[in-house]
């Protein structure tokens, strides 16, 4: 057993309280445990080895027979609480600690039972929310061997949640969907998300405190699945979709659902009699317990809260520091990309958090949809600038904008880490610029962090001119600028060149840094004549080179400049972009990108010497 060692000045005082869940709560909640009613239980958050949040007041909560008195020590400190209401729910709450890198005792008592939890530390809490590229471990990614041979890091900690959608709000997690808190070490830091590891990591070693991190995101998920449900009245695009997934899940035949399972069980049951399998060997027949979530409307980690009742909202209680978040690509589909809902369940997605979570400002970092598809070039720009992942991108970007609150959230983008596949391996740079700026802007420490955006774009001639309010070059500093397309009224984009205007001229030693205005770049295209918009890495994979400050880890964000939206309907039951419309997207794009490589075969002298002069004449008015 570890001495323990308690934090100087811990006040002994507590609070006490009686608590039950109140008959709503109650109504919308399925069991919690499958012990004995009265055994003595905790949440399943807490175990060994945990870290608690510090400078937050520390509530510890479980179930005990009904009117049971519940004894709880914490290091020194003593409270009590009496098992209330028909589960027994009991909590007690102790003041705020300092954050405290020296093991403590929990010990939870009732009666004969007893509960012991040891080297328990207070630091600081993030939760790694989204689908499966958050939830994706450090083993099966790129550097994992490095990363894992230096995780000599007794203060960071791990707790991971499994799947456990549910359709209502649950209120504790089963024993087998949560993997207990484990310390990280060479041995262990493979099983922590990749991006939560690198996040995290860096946090612990810069900031010398406890560092715990709890891995709830789920391979699969929709925003919609991740938002709590009671936000969803607050805007009537949400409250539609609501109610459209109720509709559904009211009028779902589960005799019918099951039947399927149960005509495949009886083929493979007649299989594997002819092979002569023992009937005690046979499987059972399917119950509705046996459909896969995904087959059930509302608990599908498509549909409404279903990924936050089991795995986000079942936290309820446990004090954090902060969010990081990385989702995107279930929603970036085509059939199913829906930016404007997207960018309203963002939104409505952190709100609900900090009400959930009693806190305000709860720090939140969105890393973008991730960049997995074939890298556009120059010879596919147009086809693959056909994305609804770029306008879930940009939902993401302005949904967090829309919270107006940019001292504790940031949009980190992620469209320059690529490599083609559902499941990209570069993973640790995602983690690595969250630190930055969590570091810089949540902990004040001089840490580079940044972003630029646009100011202003207008037509000068036959091209467009973009100002930002910081400068944005390669991080080269390349005079070469990537991933831009201009477009005139018509709507069609073309890929565009561009150019910083030069202010400098020193021949070949110019440098964007050095020579030229970086907040300023000249886009243009020979194919466009009256351009009236432009697009910056705009595809799933895109193009675009263009960093702030020209700092490697500060990618400009993608943006647009036009109002020409994804189709999208109001209507939840319907898609305005199904298989043939996609299909026809993707014919038109191919041919206008066909149309411009042959275009710029033809004009190439035309198109060299006007480059010459693109960054270095003064544009005429429009």
């Amino acid at each position: 057993m570890m001495a323990q060692k308690q934090t100087p000045g811990l006040i002994l005082s507590m609070l006490i309280v009686c608590a039950g869940a109140g008959a709503a709560e109650e109504a919308e909640t399925k069991s919690f445990s499958k012990k004995p009613a009265g055994t003595l239980k905790t949440h399943g958050i807490f175990s060994s080895n945990m870290v608690l949040q510090r400078d937050k007041p520390i509530t510890i909560w479980g179930w005990a027979q009904t009117g049971r008195k519940v004894s709880v020590q914490f290091g020194r400190a003593k409270a009590e609480a009496t098992a209330g209401d028909k589960a027994g729910r009991w909590e007690v709450t102790f003041p705020a600690q300092q954050a405290n890198a020296t093991g403590q005792k929990l010990t939870v008592a009732c009666g004969d039972e007893k509960i012991e939890m040891e080297n328990i530390l207070i630091g600081d809490v993030w939760v790694m929310n989204g689908q499966s590229n958050m939830a994706f471990g450090l083993r099966a990614t790129y550097r994992a061997d490095l990363e894992a041979a230096t995780a000599h890091l007794p203060l960071l900690r791990r707790v991971g949640l499994s799947p456990n959608e549910s359709e209502t709000l649950q209120v504790d997690i089963p024993a087998d969907k949560i993997t207990g808190w484990t310390v990280c070490t060479p041995e262990t830091a493979g099983g922590f998300s990749s991006i939560g590891y690198a996040f995290a990591s860096r946090l612990q070693r810069a900031l010398r405190i406890p560092i715990g991190i709890i891995d709830n995101a789920r391979g699969g998920a929709s925003i919609e699945s991740l938002v709590p449900r009671h936000k969803f009245k607050d805007h009537p695009l949400a409250a539609r979709y609501l109610a459209w997934v109720d509709k559904r899940r009211a009028e779902f035949d589960w005799d019918a659902a099951v039947q399927g399972l149960v005509a495949r069980w009886e083929k493979n049951l007649a299989k594997q009699r002819k092979k002569g399998v023992p009937e005690d060997k046979l499987p059972p027949k399917p119950t509705r317990k046996d459909l896969r979530s995904w087959s059930v409307p509302g608990r599908s980690p498509s549909d409404a809260a279903s990924c936050y009742n089991g795995m986000f909202g079942v936290l309820k209680g446990v004090n954090i520091k902060g969010v990081l978040f990385h989702q995107g690509f279930n929603n970036a589909m085509s059939s199913v990309c829906r930016p404007k809902r997207y960018r309203v369940l963002m939104k409505l997605m952190v709100q609900g958090w900090r009400e959930d979570f009693n806190d305000p400002t709860l720090p939140v970092g969105v890393i973008g949809f991730c960049a997995g598809s074939i890298p556009q070039t120059r010879d596919n720009f147009e086809v693959w600038s056909v994305s609804g992942g770029a306008y879930i991108r940009e939902a993401q970007r302005l949904g967090l904008s829309d919270l107006k609150d940019p001292t504790h959230t940031a949009f980190l983008p992620a469209y320059d880490i690529q490599i083609p596949g559902l499941h990209p391996k570069k993973k640790q740079a995602h983690g690595v610029r969250a630190a930055r700026w969590a570091l810089s802007r949540i902990y004040g420490m001089k840490i580079d962090w940044d972003t630029a955006s646009l100011v202003s774009a207008e037509r000068r001639g036959d091209r467009m001119v973009l100002t930002f309010d910081k400068g944005v070059m390669p991080d080269d500093m390349s005079m070469v600028l990537g991933g831009f397309s201009i477009a005139d009224k018509s709507g069609k984009f073309y890929m565009a060149h561009a150019a910083h205007p030069l202010e400098k001229d020193v021949g070949i030693w110019n440098t964007a840094n050095k020579s030229c205005d970086t907040k300023r770049v000249y886009v243009w295209s020979p194919l466009v004549k009256e351009p009236v918009a432009v697009r910056y890495a705009w595809a799933t994979s895109p193009m675009g080179n263009l960093k702030v400050n020209g700092k490697q880890w500060l990618p400009l964000h993608s943006f647009r400049t036009d109002n020409w939206d994804w189709p999208e309907s109001e209507d939840p039951a319907e898609s305005l972009v199904d298989r043939a419309k996609s299909r026809a997207m993707n014919q038109e794009a191919a041919e206008r990108c066909e149309y411009r490589r042959l275009e710029e075969a033809k004009r190439a002298v035309e198109i060299l010497e006007r480059l010459k002069t693109l960054g270095k004449d003064k544009p005429k008015g429009g």
